[in-house]
């Protein structure tokens, strides 16, 4: 469905069931859930599905393991089995991915050992594969870059990685097979009252200018770290003040060659000098060196990456790698803002006291906002939303349940075949493997069949993949195609910026009008580090 088609939906639909304020892991979760119960939904957000803190993941799918140090089973047990909804229900974009704790103190095996067997126990039947004890050679064999000086073993556990930027988009365009009207740039300029009852949104087409009312039974506020804001545009509706329910925690990462990290398994240092959890993750070709954990009071729309976060992260990596990563190694670097939970009526600056869990509140208007959480949870918290709505009665009761936990994300494999065919590729693909079959499913043969299939920007990266972004996945700008359809800007800063003027010509000619060449060049300037070798 093209963008006008989309926007003439809106104003011809007299009341929304459901009106989604945000497009990134959480809006579009409640999105699909409230969809497949054949509720009408309109989901809008201001810049590029996510945009935000969505895209800027580590790439993990995982139950926890530091809240299962913190004792907080209950909250590891739910993300356990979410995982395996998640490797289930999209494993063209998600997979499972074999994690090594090495040891270099005697007692480090088998307390991590012991810990993680309970991870194994608390994920149940959800669980995808079993914890082993390792000695030195093991290790070596898995990471063969880890410093060997007094290494006594170490323990190997699985979780998953996936693709968080293409996983949004893939629930977008469900959602819209189910009914969802989902619109990027699409900005929600203010809340609309009556009787100081929320009745709906006044929004704007971001391209065209055009400014137009939806009526929305229930809105939902799904904007990860400016939560708040539009809480305090609603509660000044009323005369009202609000207390801030959001803590931003801001996480760094650096993205370096493979041969750091050249087998696909995944390093884990579970705590740090400072008693931060570092990983070094192989992602599409590439090595994922993070993350940080640093409070911040701003929220950013593009955050940058301090000189003392980036040090942290190479100078702890140097202590575990026998190849020291360098500023001039770095090909990428990004940073996501954590929407964490502050406990109210606390002074604490520290994140690491704040909840990772999410919460769900109403205003007296009745808003409904939801924060916290993390893309492992994005569709239990979905679910527990729409409960939140329906036990409110702002929501109508239709007798349908949530569908979600079965429901297969557009680009699922066909065929049980094809699935395992693509999970048994583990992380040992390349950026050709990534943006091939293992991105697009059961999509690879439309892909191949477009403008330009066997004409190569770059290695993973083909014209008919921009001409793809725009046709099927709402790409308008060229960041939309170098940064969320394809992640090029996440794994190689400098070449995305070469190719910026050859996507931008092609999404000319796919009646892109402003591609926003001249806004990239601006903005991936962010993605490189100073001193790096670009």
């Amino acid at each position: 469905m093209q963008r006008s088609e989309l926007l003439n939906q809106l104003t011809a639909t007299p009341v929304f069931d459901l009106a989604v304020i945000g497009g990134g892991a959480t809006g579009l979760g409640v999105a699909l859930d409230a969809a497949t119960r054949g509720y009408k939904v309109a989901l809008f957000e201001a810049h590029d599905f996510a945009k935000g803190t969505s895209s800027r993941a580590t790439k993990l799918v995982h139950g926890g393991v530091r809240y299962l140090a913190q004792g907080n089973l209950s909250l590891v047990r739910e993300a356990l089995r979410e995982r395996a909804v998640l490797l289930r229900n999209a494993p063209h974009i998600a997979q499972a991915l074999a994690f090594v704790m090495p040891s270099y103190k005697w007692w480090e095996t088998p307390l991590y050992g012991i810990g993680l067997m309970l991870y194994d126990l608390l994920a149940g039947r959800s669980a995808i594969g079993s914890t082993q004890f390792l000695n030195p050679q093991q290790v070596l064999d898995r990471l063969p870059q880890v410093q060997s000086g007094g290494l006594r073993g170490g323990v190997q556990y699985w979780d998953g990685q996936f693709d968080d930027a293409r996983l949004a988009l893939a629930i977008a365009r469900t959602a819209q097979k189910y009914g969802s009207v989902v619109l990027n740039y699409c900005s929600v300029e203010s809340l609309r009252h009556k009787d100081h009852r929320l009745t709906g949104l006044r929004c704007k087409d971001m391209e065209s200018g055009r400014v137009f009312d939806v009526n929305a039974q229930c809105v939902i506020n799904a904007t990860g770290v400016w939560v708040d804001g539009v809480r305090a545009q609603d509660a000044a509706e009323s005369g009202t003040k609000i207390d801030p329910l959001v803590k931003p925690s801001q996480g760094v990462h650096l993205v370096v060659d493979r041969s750091f990290l050249s087998e696909p398994y995944a390093l884990l240092v579970p705590s740090t000098q400072d008693g931060r959890v570092l990983f070094a993750v192989p992602w599409l070709g590439r090595v994922i060196l993070g993350t940080t954990d640093t409070p911040r009071d701003d929220v950013p729309l593009e955050p940058r990456a301090s000189d003392q976060e980036v040090d942290f992260i190479l100078q702890e990596s140097a202590r575990y790698l026998t190849k020291a990563p360098q500023r001039s190694d770095v090909l990428s670097v990004w940073v996501g803002l954590r929407p964490l939970v502050r406990p109210q009526r606390s002074r604490s600056g520290k994140s690491k006291q704040i909840s990772r869990e999410h919460s769900i509140l109403i205003s007296e208007s009745g808003l409904v906002t939801v924060t916290g959480g993390k893309w492992t949870t994005y569709r239990v918290m979905a679910e527990e939303v729409l409960q939140t709505c329906l036990d409110a009665g702002l929501l109508a009761q239709n007798g349908k349940a949530c569908l979600t936990s079965d429901c297969r994300l557009v680009g699922t494999p066909e065929t049980d075949a094809d699935a395992m065919a693509t999970d048994q590729r583990a992380t040992t693909h390349t950026l050709i493997d990534a943006q091939g079959s293992h991105s697009y499913g059961s999509e690879q043969s439309l892909l191949s069949k477009l403008p330009g299939a066997d004409v190569w920007l770059c290695q993973g990266l083909s014209e008919a993949m921009v001409r793809f972004a725009v046709r099927f996945e709402y790409a308008r700008t060229v960041e939309d195609v170098l940064a969320r359809r394809s992640r090029l800007l996440f794994t190689d800063a400098q070449l995305a910026l070469r190719l910026s003027d050859q996507v931008a010509s092609i999404l000319s000619s796919e009646s892109i009008q402003e591609p926003q060449l001249a806004a990239f060049k601006a903005m991936a300037q962010h993605y490189l580090l100073s001193g790096s070798s670009q």
